[in-house]
This record gives C-alpha cells, sequence and structure tokens, in this order.
C-alpha cells in the first residue's frame, strides 16, 4: 500500500504599503508564495506548484500575481520602495504634494 498526496505550505515574503486595486485605500499588503508539493507516505517531496499573491489588510481581497511582479515587490520593500499603485508603478510626486493625493 503506497500513501501520497499534496500538502500545501504559504510563506510570507514580505509587507508593502500599496493603493488597494479592489477598496482604493492606501494599505498594508502581504506578499505571499503559495507552494505545493507532493507527498509520499507523509512526506513532502518537490513542489509542483508555486503561486504568488497580495492581500490587502484594509478590505482582505487578494489578488494573483506572476513571479516577476513578485520577484520586483520584494526587491522593492528590501530597497525601501514605495510600492506600486494599483499594480503598476507610482508616478512621480510633485513638489509639496502629499503622496496620496490625486
Amino acid at each position: 500500500m503506497i500513501i501520497f498526496g499534496t500538502k500545501g505550505y504559504i510563506y510570507q515574503l514580505a509587507i508593502l504599503t500599496l493603493v488597494c486595486g479592489h477598496c482604493g485605500n492606501p494599505s498594508a499588503h502581504t506578499l505571499r508564495k503559495r507552494v505545493t508539493k507532493f507527498t509520499l507516505f507523509f512526506v513532502p517531496l518537490f513542489p509542483f506548484s508555486t503561486k504568488y499573491s497580495t492581500q490587502c489588510t484594509f478590505c482582505g481581497a487578494e489578488q494573483q500575481i506572476s513571479s516577476e511582479q513578485a520577484q520586483q515587490l520584494q526587491a522593492q520593500s528590501a530597497g525601501g520602495g514605495r510600492g506600486v499603485q494599483g499594480g503598476q508603478p507610482q508616478q512621480a510626486q510633485q513638489p509639496g504634494q502629499h503622496p496620496y493625493q490625486r
């Protein structure tokens, strides 16, 4: 008898300040990596699915992103970047303008 299956793991990669595409509020977003691994006799052997997402801490909306976008966001968080607005890079600020004004 062989026992096999899958097991999921969630890794929190970063916390970023972004403008939510769902509720429109500037809030913290968690960057998460979800890895699903194949198991044999309850021992995880190798990953066969990896997905990245961001989740708004204000409204709870979750958005799937590509691995390239996740790497860019993680690099921004490590470099002290300001995040993105609605999935696009933020525009340059005018002198004297508050960062959340439109």
